[in-house]
């Protein structure tokens, strides 16, 4: 049964996965809800199609933001057929730093939370309508714990847990709720990567994967499947054996470190310094913006 896909919300469209994806679905021909704190990078996703979107600078955390974003969308172009919780961030984690605890923290808000406040405002208008598609975009990372990323891992490795739960509550309403879980991307949240990163793959590819996964309705993708295999061949050896194997790869940088990718909303580095975002701050008020040329 092919699922419709015409009309979409995107979180995380300012990254290159999210980008990818909006980029793919508006030449599609969709309506397309760009979401995302980069309101430059949005105008000119959006300039394809000014009149199928709309620039929402949000953060995801931020249940409030998120909920008026989806009530203005509704609003202007209805109930969408699929909401992608795509925003997420990535960097390397020691818990022996005191400072690192924000690092923590931070990523389960967006990675973690910011799923959650993402679906939450279309859950019940999708369920009355009895039809429509909640992606979470998660990772391999999530399948298990690796040296140094333990930030990271944990929070996708939650999110694969909450979408699991929400996935069996949505059993008979007419709901989808599809798991993503991406191996390596070739975005910036890998450009500082110092390990292997076997089966790279470009986010236009996986862009495409991802919409065709969603409207064949698709629970469950793994981007490229020979990671995945990769992935659980790895996982029947003994823990101190892959263990081992994990600890030789050069560590995810943390951040304020060579080759890390800023947190937005993260106050300070881990040498007590104010980090400075990657994009631009969202606005105060209010979070949606018009897409125009």
């Amino acid at each position: 049964m092919k699922h419709f896909v015409n009309n979409l919300v995107i979180t995380g469209a300012c990254g290159g996965l999210g980008q990818a994806l909006a980029t793919a679905a508006l030449a599609r021909g969709s309506r397309v809800a760009l979401v995302g704190l980069n309101a430059q990078v949005l105008q000119k996703v959006s300039e394809t199609a000014p009149y199928r979107c709309a620039i929402y600078t949000p953060d995801v955390s931020d249940a409030a933001a998120m909920s008026a974003m989806a009530q203005d969308w509704m609003t202007r172009f209805g109930v969408p057929d699929a909401v992608i919780a795509n925003a997420g961030v990535a960097g390397g984690f020691d818990t022996a730093i005191a400072s690192d605890l924000q690092v923590l923290r931070r990523m389960l808000e967006i990675n973690l939370i910011g799923v959650a406040t993402t679906f939450q405002p279309f859950l019940a208008p999708m369920r009355e309508r009895g039809s429509g598609t909640l992606a979470g975009v998660a990772s391999i990372a999530g399948w298990r714990g690796m040296p140094g990323n333990g930030a990271y891992c944990a929070s996708k490795g939650g999110l694969i847990r909450y979408l699991q739960s929400l996935r069996a509550e949505m059993r008979g309403t007419g709901l989808t709720v599809c798991t993503i879980s991406p191996g390596y991307l070739r975005t910036a949240l890998t450009a500082g990567n110092r390990f292997a990163m076997p089966g790279l793959m470009e986010p236009q590819d996986a862009a495409e994967a991802i919409l065709r996964g969603l409207e064949r309705g698709r629970e469950k993708m793994v981007l490229p499947r020979q990671v995945g295999w990769l992935s659980r061949a790895l996982a029947l050896l003994p823990d101190r054996w892959h263990d081992s194997l994990l600890r030789r790869q050069p560590r995810k940088p943390r951040p304020g470190e060579a080759g890390d990718t800023p947190i937005p909303g993260l106050s300070t580095h881990p040498h007590g310094s104010a980090q400075p975002d990657s994009v631009s701050p969202p606005p105060a008020s209010p979070a949606v913006q018009e897409s125009r040329h």
